[in-house]
C-alpha cells in the first residue's frame, strides 16, 4: 500500500491546484442531462466520417458517460479498456470537483482578497485551470457546462472529431491524434499537459500574490499524483514492468524544464522578484531560539544570510535520475543550477538569472529525451533508491519541499521494486520507514532537517542493493 501523506499536504500535492480545499464528499457518478434528440442514432452519428471543421471542438464529458462507453460502474474484462474511466473520474478523482471548489468559503475569500470583481467560479483567471473553459466557438452542441471541472477533454483534447472513430476496431492511435486527441501515451506530452496547471504557463499563473491570498503553492510528481488521482487507465500490454519508474523519471525531467522556463519568463519581466519562485518555508517557518535553528547551523553557502534561493525541490530528485542516464550533461546542468541558486538571491541580477535559466532549460531538454528513451529495470531502480536515500544530508537541508519530493520518489520506487521482486528482503520494514518520512510534512512550517535526515538514514539501510 502506498504510504499516506498527511491530509493537509496530500490534498494539495495530489489534487489539481487548490483542490486541497475540497470538503470530503461521497463519490457519485455524475448524471448528465438528456441532450436534444438527433435525427440519427448516436452510433450512426459517431461513426460518420468527420469533417475538418469538427477538429478542435469540445463535446463535453457527457459524451463519454454511457455504460457501453466509459461509464460502466464495474471494469470490463472482455476488452483491454475497462470502460469505467468516466466513473472513476466522476467519483474518487478530485479533478471532477475542481470547479465546485471555487465556490467554497476559502475560495470566495481568496477572490475578495485578489479583487477579482466577480466570484472565482466566474473568473477566467481561476477557470483556466479549474474547468474546461473553452471559447464558445470551440463548443459543440453537446457541450453543456463548465461545472464538470477538469473533465475528459481537458487532458485528452477536443473530442468531436475523434469521438466516433476512436471506437472503431481498426482505428489507430495515430489517426486519433490527427483528429485532435492529445497523446497522453507519450510520457513527455502527458507531463506537459499536467504541468500546464501544476507549474503553469504564461496564461496560467499562480504567483506569490495568489498564494498569499490562500492558494496552495504548486508542487508535482507525475507518478505519485497519477497513482493518487487514482489512475483510470491500464498500461498498454507491451508496457515495461518498470513503467512507473520511467513515469517518475520523465515527470521529474519535464517538471524541471518547465520550472526553468517559468523562471526565465518571470525573471525577464518587470515584476521580478517573484517570491513564488522560492521555497515557501525558507521564510514561512516556525521561529526558534538560535541554538535550536538547523537553518542557521547549516549556513547559507556563499549567499548573504537570509537571502532567498530558487526552490531546489525541482531538482532534488532529478539530479540523481539525470546522473544515472546522462552523467556528462547532468554535470553541466548541476553547475548551471548552482549559478542560478546564487543569482536568485542577488538584487539586480535578473537579466543574468533569466539567461542562465534559459540555458539550463536547454540542457534539461537534452536529458528529457534521454530519460524518455532509457530502459528501466531492477538495477536502475535499486540504484535510484540507494542514491536518493543516501543523499539525506543534502536533501534535508534544502527544505521541506525537497524532502517531500524525495519521499514521494522513494515511495514510488520502492513500490515498483516490490511489484517486480516480491521476494526482496526488508520490504515491510522499508515501507514502514518510508511511511514515517511523511510525518515531517504534517506541519510543514515545523519541518526539521536533522529529524528528516535521521529517518532517511534508516531508509537507506533497508533499500535493496540490486544485483
Amino acid at each position: 500500500m502506498r504510504a499516506r501523506i498527511s491530509l493537509r499536504r496530500c490534498g494539495s500535492l495530489l489534487s489539481l491546484l487548490i483542490l486541497a480545499l475540497v470538503p470530503s464528499v461521497n463519490a457519485q457518478v455524475k448524471v448528465q442531462p438528456a441532450t436534444k434528440p438527433a435525427p440519427q442514432t448516436q452510433t450512426q452519428k459517431q461513426n460518420e466520417p468527420q469533417s475538418s471543421s469538427n477538429v478542435g471542438k469540445f463535446s463535453g464529458p457527457g459524451s463519454c458517460a454511457a455504460s457501453n462507453c466509459h461509464g460502466s460502474t464495474q471494469p470490463k474484462t472482455i476488452v483491454r479498456i475497462p470502460q469505467d474511466e468516466y466513473s472513476i473520474w466522476a467519483g474518487p478523482d478530485k479533478h471532477s470537483r475542481a470547479y465546485a471548489v471555487l465556490s467554497n468559503p476559502v475560495s470566495v475569500r481568496m477572490g475578495e482578497i485578489l479583487g477579482l470583481g466577480q466570484p472565482p467560479n466566474k473568473a477566467d483567471k481561476c477557470l483556466a485551470c479549474h474547468a474546461l473553459n473553452v471559447r464558445a466557438e470551440q463548443r459543440a452542441e453537446t457541450f453543456q457546462t463548465i461545472e464538470d471541472g477538469v473533465s475528459c477533454e481537458s487532458c485528452h483534447g477536443p473530442a468531436v472529431a475523434w469521438l466516433g472513430p476512436h471506437t472503431l476496431k481498426n482505428q489507430t492511435h495515430e489517426e486519433n491524434i490527427r483528429l485532435g486527441m492529445y497523446d497522453t501515451r507519450d510520457l513527455v506530452k502527458r507531463s506537459e499537459r499536467c504541468l500546464s496547471c501544476h507549474v503553469g504557463t504564461p496564461e496560467k499563473e499562480v504567483d506569490h500574490t495568489m498564494i498569499a491570498a490562500g492558494h496552495p503553492d504548486l508542487t508535482f510528481q507525475l507518478e505519485s499524483f497519477s497513482a493518487a488521482m487514482p489512475r483510470h487507465w491500464k498500461p498498454a500490454p507491451s508496457a515495461s514492468a518498470w513503467l512507473s519508474v520511467q513515469e517518475l523519471a520523465v515527470g521529474q525531467a519535464v517538471q524541471l524544464r518547465q520550472a526553468l522556463n517559468r523562471l526565465n519568463r518571470r525573471a525577464s519581466s518587470a515584476a521580478w522578484p517573484e517570491f513564488a519562485e522560492y521555497e515557501c518555508f525558507a521564510c514561512h517557518h516556525s521561529l526558534t531560539k538560535p541554538e535550536a535553528s538547523w537553518r542557521q547551523a547549516g549556513g547559507y553557502h556563499g549567499r548573504n544570510p537570509g537571502a532567498p534561493v530558487w526552490n531546489p525541490s525541482t531538482y532534488a530528485v532529478f539530479r540523481h535520475v539525470a546522473g544515472a542516464v546522462d552523467s556528462s550533461t547532468t554535470g553541466q546542468l548541476v553547475t548551471q543550477l548552482q549559478t542560478i541558486e546564487k543569482l536568485s538571491g542577488k538584487v539586480g541580477s535578473k537579466d543574468e538569472l533569466a539567461a542562465n535559466a534559459k540555458d539550463a532549460a536547454g540542457l534539461t531538454e537534452q536529458i528529457v529525451q534521454t530519460v524518455q528513451g532509457q530502459q528501466y529495470d531492477r538495477n536502475l531502480t535499486a540504484r535510484l533508491l540507494r542514491e536518493i536515500a543516501n543523499d539525506g544530508d543534502t536533501i534535508s537541508m534544502e527544505g521541506e519541499r525537497s524532502a517531500e519530493q524525495a519521499t514521494m520518489a522513494l515511495d514510488s520506487l520502492s513500490l515498483a521494486y516490490a511489484r517486480n521482486d516480491p521476494d526482496a528482503a526488508n520490504q515491510a520494514e522499508l515501507r514502514a520507514a518510508i511511511k514515517d518520512l511523511y510525518i515531517q510534512f504534517e506541519n510543514p512550517s515545523a519541518y526539521s532537517a536533522p529529524q528528516f535526515a535521521m529517518q532517511l538514514r534508516k531508509v537507506a539501510k533497508l533499500v535493496p542493493r540490486g544485483q
